[in-house]
């Protein structure tokens, strides 16, 4: 790969639904914070790739035209949760095929209260087989949250194989808020405790509500452009994108009838893989990841799936800390999607973001003390997985 710079970067704190901006102003925002952030005129960017979930189609061109109208193609994605890295993941191969020399990702996201809804129910659900897999291995309940059921289903297959204590799940939140309390962009960023998660509503197995992240509404965005392009008009190329790979569904989604699979664990092995051998390094060598954290259960089980801790391992991988400072690797430093909130569209720029600012040191009390790669972990059930590894390097 060619070594895409990310030269700039922006985001809006995120909001509770009903107390955001509409959804064109927080694009628009994210947007010119990232352009502001690299230095760069609008003007001189040719393709924006913006991405929503929950939204009418154009509603990319509505949000850019709130930054200006310069006739570029304007390319709207839905990926599901993994919308927002999608974007960046276009952009970047915009510019590391040589088609422009600049290009701007963009995510947003205004949510309704509550769990996620079914906008077009005259019509098959693109989630239908994995629904229909879902209920012959564990049934269906007509009240918790379908998501909840999906990763709490993931977490529960975890605790039939290895018989770790489901409480383990709980640790994952409790950490979540010790990081977004350093975190002003984040919704929740009050500690709480592991009787408050345990004792918090139940959604379904192992999962209480304290354990699943909540819907909100935010924006972010990021400017990516050739190392040429950078030197030609002074801008930062402190960081690049070293490796990045994107896999859906393969046939073990469906014929393995292990709910791990149905969430995506292969999809995010299959695109970790991809990653360490373009990049030429391992796990081993991150200090810090962002990944997708919709419920603890995922985070848990994610871990393992991008080879941070050995398959079997993660339970002692979070009773002994490894996975905040002072331990093995931090994740989610943001506080993740537990605590930040989880605008579908925004939130894989928004990890991109927060891995921008840990590589050139502007985390502030977030910091990873010395972090040289940082890995990006971006889900959507349905399926996309996009995992991208991020470097400091000179220049």
């Amino acid at each position: 790969m060619t070594r895409v710079v990310v030269a700039g970067v922006g985001m809006i704190p995120f909001a509770k639904p009903g107390r955001s901006d509409s959804y064109e102003v927080m694009g628009a925002t994210a947007a010119r914070r990232a352009l502001e952030d690299a230095g760069l005129d609008y003007s001189l960017v040719q393709q924006a790739y913006v991405g929503y979930v929950y939204g009418d189609s154009t509603a990319g061109q509505a949000a850019m035209y709130g930054v200006g109208m310069t006739g570029i193609p304007i390319v709207n994605v839905n990926n599901n949760c993994s919308t927002g890295s999608s974007a960046l993941y276009l952009a970047r191969q915009a510019v590391e095929s040589g088609m422009v020399d600049c290009a701007i990702a963009v995510g947003f996201e205004q949510m309704m209260p509550g769990a996620l809804p079914t906008i077009y129910p005259d019509r098959p659900s693109p989630m239908q087989r994995q629904q229909e897999l879902m209920e012959s291995l564990q049934g269906a309940d007509p009240v918790a949250p379908n998501a909840a059921q999906l990763f709490g289903g993931g977490g529960q297959a975890y605790v039939d194989e290895y018989g770790i204590d489901p409480a383990t799940f709980a640790h994952i939140s409790v950490k979540a808020r010790k990081h977004a309390a350093n975190n002003p962009y984040a919704v929740f960023r009050d500690p709480i405790t592991l009787d408050e998660v345990l004792n918090s509503p139940r959604l379904w197995g192992p999962l209480t509500r304290l354990q699943a992240c909540p819907p909100t509404c935010g924006a972010a965005a990021a400017v990516v452009c050739s190392p040429e392009f950078a030197a030609k008009h002074g801008l930062d190329r402190t960081v690049v994108i070293k490796a990045q790979a994107m896999a859906t569904d393969l046939p073990s989604t469906f014929d393995d009838k292990d709910m791990r699979k149905v969430i995506g664990y292969d999809m995010a092995v299959a695109a970790a893989q991809q990653v360490y051998e373009q990049a030429g390094i391992g796990p081993e060598d991150i200090p810090v990841v962002e990944l997708h954290d919709c419920f603890s259960t995922n985070e848990f089980l994610t871990y393992e799936a991008l080879g941070l801790t050995p398959e079997g391992t993660a339970e002692k991988f979070v009773l002994d800390g490894q996975n905040t400072y002072g331990g093995t690797i931090v994740t989610n430093p943001s506080g993740g999607l537990l605590s930040k909130g989880h605008p579908l569209g925004a939130t894989g720029l928004a990890q991109c973001t927060e891995l921008v600012w840990q590589l050139r040191g502007q985390a502030e009390a977030r910091q990873v003390e010395g972090a040289k790669v940082a890995l990006q972990h971006n889900l959507g059930l349905g399926g996309a997985c996009v995992v991208t590894l991020y470097e400091k390097v000179d220049g």
